[in-house]
Order: C-alpha cells, then structure tokens, then sequence
C-alpha cells in the first residue's frame, strides 16, 4: 500500500510540510516494499486557486490510499476522500520517516473534515 506524505525535502529526513496542496514534493512511499519516491509539487506551489485539488488528483493517480499531511482544506478533502483516500493529519512529528512510523503504529487518527479553510498558506 502507498501512502503520501507533505514535505519540502527529498528524502525520509525530511521536515514533514504542514499544507497539502501546497507542499512542494510529496514522499511516496510504498508500505510494502519500504521503498519510496518523491514527487515533485512545484506546479501548485504559487497557483492562484485549484492548489488543494490538483494536488489531490495528482496523488489518487499515483495509486496512494492514505495521505499524512499537518493540514488539508475542504476541497482537497472532498476530492481525497472520494478517491477513497484516507487523510491523517499531525504535527506532532518533524520528518517523514517519523510520520511514517507514527502511521505503522496506528497512533494517527484519520481526519473526518478538512481542519483548515480554502487558499489556507
């Protein structure tokens, strides 16, 4: 299973970004394999509006069931979980891989709204 995690960096040290549509790269990682990818963000990073939903549809294309981000607004929301992604958000945890191990050991709690408005920055 993957799953997608907000960040600015390229690797599982990496501060954990807490926008979604935003975030400039997101890790994705693959639970099975312990094998990841970065994905650049950049396209959305200064958009104007649509940030959240492009993004969103970005991951849903990468085949990624659960999202760790520190915020998510109420379209990117709406889109995730009609792709049937689940949507965890935290700042309790500085980098990806803390965010990956937090998520191993179930101590995340899935979102069941957005937590922050539109065109949130």
């Amino acid at each position: 299973m993957k799953i997608a995690i907000t960040t600015s960096g390229s690797d599982l040290n990496a501060p954990l970004d807490s926008r979604f549509g935003r975030a400039p790269k997101f890790v994705i990682y693959d639970m099975d394999t312990n094998t990841f990818e970065v994905v650049d963000n950049a396209q959305n990073l200064n958009a104007a509006q649509g940030a959240g939903i492009q993004s969103a549809q970005n991951v849903a294309q990468l085949g990624v069931k659960a999202v760790i981000t520190g915020h998510c607004g109420p379209n990117a929301f709406r889109v995730l979980q009609a792709a049937k992604i689940k949507i965890y958000n935290t700042t309790a945890v500085a980098t990806v891989a803390e965010a990956i191990e937090q998520y191993r050991q179930g101590k995340l709690t899935d979102a069941s709204a957005a937590d922050v408005n539109g065109h949130w920055v």
